[in-house]
């Protein structure tokens, strides 16, 4: 009897979850939002308490005890910013996570408006996203008509300019002789078939 039996070696792992890189999106982007409230209201609590220090003068913050976590968003709200969220590409998650970390150490928000900040992010980098969609579309259809028209361009027509032919007659020829100039333009170069060559 071998000991891979005994021991469960073959077996797949049970704790890995096989997610989609959007869920994953979804669940790293809005534990960021919740350690962001956490961190809020922990600035929120200190901040009372140099207060009441500075009013009292006396320190009974060791006294209080807070609540591990008192804010939470409205369950529509977080409906609302996981379906956003789960529009952001992968791409896109670390830096929607930075800029918002940038933002919250910017402007040192309010508990409740923590989530404000980070839908204002989250609809930043879905438009940024959609813009660089349109550009990349727009660099595809440039290049299909670029390959195109160069391809029109290699094509070579039968009639050829020649702007400095040797047989060119200019005005001061005609005048010289005293003739009519011929009815063409002459600052046109001349045009010729290739069937006269």
């Amino acid at each position: 009897m071998a000991l891979a039996s005994w021991f469960g070696w073959n077996e797949p792992p049970r704790g890995i979850s096989q997610r989609s890189p959007t869920e994953m999106v979804v669940e790293t982007l809005m534990m960021e939002l919740s350690w962001q409230i956490k961190e809020a209201e922990k600035q929120h609590r200190e901040r009372e308490n140099e207060y009441r220090k500075i009013k009292t003068g006396v320190d009974y913050g060791w006294l209080v005890s807070y609540p591990k976590h008192s804010y939470d968003i409205s369950p529509g709200e977080r409906l609302q910013l996981e379906d956003m969220c789960s529009k952001i590409h992968p791409s896109y998650c670390g830096p929607v996570i930075i800029r918002f970390r940038q933002l919250v150490s910017e402007y040192e928000p309010e508990v409740s408006e923590v989530s404000r900040l980070f839908r204002s992010v989250l609809q930043e980098a879905m438009e940024k996203s959609k813009e660089e969609e349109e550009a990349k579309k727009l660099a595809r259809q440039w290049n299909t008509k670029h390959k195109t028209s160069l391809s029109l361009m290699t094509f070579k027509s039968r009639a050829r300019i020649l702007p400095f032919s040797s047989d060119i007659k200019t005005i001061s020829e005609d005048v010289e002789r005293g003739t009519d100039p011929a009815r063409r333009a002459w600052s046109m170069p001349e045009f010729r078939s290739t069937k006269d060559y």
